[in-house]
């Protein structure tokens, strides 16, 4: 009778949609490179992963497993060989069954309640450094830190469970934004932003969950297919749903406000779009940070930002003019370190020209924003950026364009387009 082989990690790949080892290796390739590991995985070493005798994988093998699977390789199949009598050591063990109860943890095991503090002042410092650090080294950090604090919840004494599961949800979140933003990993983000609602769910923050589906609207209006549009506004009625039980304060309301204004701009409603950000002009005329202040975390959002919501919409219904007084009053008071967005406000600049037909002061803009992107890398820029350059063809002669094209496709920021 035939041996079975590893067939967890068979049940997984497939579960995943990888009908092949080959496709499998491909995909842990593609997430190796988004955090930052320089590995080859072939074909080969996934045949004998799968083998009746998998080996334990190397470090960063294991890394890029458990950032695909979203579980710890000991649920894969593997089995660590410093472990006695077979055993593997307990960890969490999927998004399904991750805030289960667990009964294994002998009572010598169990830690300080002080963890879950020092845990948090960690998640608080990556969320202090999405700001300055690439985030491709620090998406890494964020990853391998959420994953940690998913493994210490089982251990945690009850009274900490609270405030170590938002932590947990917060560094997912995070988590997800740059999988979606920086990286362009939609379906990275999604398993990401999965674990930041259960993780939300522990600790019955509703904020956290209405950040976490909210944010999950982003990934169907940014996809260009119609068809998803009652996906993201299905979303965005979850995500309204839980801030009103968790009693949003003003700011946060604005927010969703301007989330909802962008999908409807991506699905064509400029109209309603705009409306929901006279809203999000009103609800923050009613703000007041000392009677009820945001959560601390919500630290994406501002009045500029709102601004650039709007400038972008305005750009989207064809007010070019309207755009630019907009945009041009968002960049002088965007503080100096919103680098990233300065970037996104700069390409919408460039577009805003473009529908006043003057491309020479388009590629000047998108030239100031390829001279921050050399810096700090943002994926989403690029795409802003690529997205104007498309509308400049018809100029394709003037030298403005051929300096802009030299600039675009040196090899600094071709390596970047294709790796990054």
């Amino acid at each position: 009778m035939t041996t079975p082989g590893n067939s967890a990690l068979r049940a997984a790949r497939q579960a995943l949609g990888y009908r092949s080892q080959a496709a499998l290796a491909d995909a842990l390739n593609d997430t190796a490179r988004t955090i930052g590991l320089r590995i080859s995985i072939s074909t080969r070493t996934v045949r004998r992963w799968e083998s009746d005798e998998a080996p334990w994988p190397h470090p960063e093998h294991a890394t890029a497993l458990e950032v695909l699977f979203k579980r710890p390789i000991t649920d894969l199949g593997f089995t660590p060989p410093w472990t006695a009598e077979g055993v593997p050591p307990t960890k969490l063990s999927s998004v399904a069954d991750s805030w289960a109860p667990r009964h294994f943890v002998p009572a010598a095991a169990v830690l300080p309640t002080s963890t879950a503090a020092d845990f948090m002042a960690i998640t608080v410092s990556h969320r202090h450094l999405y700001w300055s650090v690439p985030a491709v080294r620090l998406h890494r950090a964020v990853a391998e830190h959420a994953a940690l604090g998913m493994d210490l919840l089982p251990r945690i004494p009850v009274s900490a469970k609270t405030l170590l599961a938002q932590a947990i949800s917060e560094s997912e979140l995070l988590a997800g934004r740059i999988e979606f933003f920086d990286l362009q990993k939609p379906e990275l983000a999604q398993s990401s932003l999965v674990m930041a609602l259960q993780a939300a769910h522990e600790a019955d923050d509703a904020l956290l969950g209405s950040a976490t589906l909210a944010h999950m609207a982003f990934a169907p209006a940014f996809s260009g297919d119609s068809a998803r549009a009652d996906e993201a506004r299905d979303r965005l009625r979850a995500a309204r749903t839980f801030a009103a039980r968790g009693r949003a304060c003003a700011e946060m309301m604005a927010w969703l406000d301007c989330v909802e204004a962008e999908v409807e701009t991506r699905f064509g409603d400029t109209r309603r779009a705009l409306e929901l950000i006279r809203h999000a002009e009103e609800m923050y005329g009613e703000f007041d940070r000392e009677t009820d202040p945001s959560p601390v975390w919500l630290d994406w959002f501002s009045p500029v930002r709102l601004s650039g919501f709007k400038g972008n919409t305005l750009l989207t219904a064809g007010r070019g003019r309207e755009a630019t007084e907009t945009l041009e009053q968002v960049l002088a008071d965007l503080p100096d370190e919103s680098v990233k967005q300065r970037t996104i406000y700069l390409a919408d600049l460039a577009a805003a020209a473009v529908l006043q037909q003057n491309p020479e002061e388009a590629c000047g803009y998108l030239e100031q924003a390829l001279d921050i992107l050399g810096r700090n890398w943002y994926a989403t820029a690029m795409d802003r950026i690529k997205a104007v350059r498309q509308t400049l063809r018809q100029w394709d002669s003037l030298p403005a364009i051929r300096s802009l094209d030299d600039r675009l496709y040196d090899w600094h920021t071709t390596v970047n387009s294709l790796v990054g």
